[in-house]
């Protein structure tokens, strides 16, 4: 066999570049549209993950608040039901309903006395209506309108 020249191989070397590339790219062209959907594929597939994880968290938050609502009427009744016993234990050491309205009015009245000051005023009545002031004073007489000056 004869001896190739480097030209010669050069040239052999740069086609067989060139086939090679043009059967790459040819077979990325036939393979393109495959890929494509495959990997539309797998894009949906992981949407779904995250939709199925996003409502699986909101099923969890919704059921921590309905047990956390529940653990709160449930305390809420049970002090309650501790307010309304020891009202009752008031009423019954201070001689009925009356005696206890009558405490409870007057330790909100020495409430005041430490923190916030309470005020009370006290409104004359007539029957159902109170009595003011209001009706004695004299009409508003207007005030003459002032003259433009020019």
């Amino acid at each position: 066999m004869a001896e190739l020249t480097e030209a010669q191989v050069a040239t052999r070397a740069a086609l067989v570049a060139t086939i090679s590339l043009v059967a790459l790219v040819g077979s990325c062209m036939r393979w393109k549209p495959e890929y494509d959907v495959w990997q539309q594929g797998l894009e949906g597939q992981a949407a779904l993950a995250r939709a199925t994880q996003d409502r699986q968290i909101k099923v969890q938050e919704a059921e921590a608040a309905r047990d956390s609502a529940k653990l709160l009427a449930e305390a809420e009744v049970i002090r309650s039901r501790g307010a309304a016993e020891a009202n009752k234990i008031m009423q019954e050491g201070l001689g009925g309903p009356e005696n206890f309205l009558r405490w409870k009015y007057i330790s909100m009245l020495d409430e005041g006395k430490g923190g916030a000051q309470r005020e009370i005023i006290y409104v004359p009545m007539d029957g159902v209506l109170p009595i003011t002031e209001a009706t004695r004073a004299a009409p508003i007489q207007k005030a003459p309108p002032i003259a433009d000056k020019k």
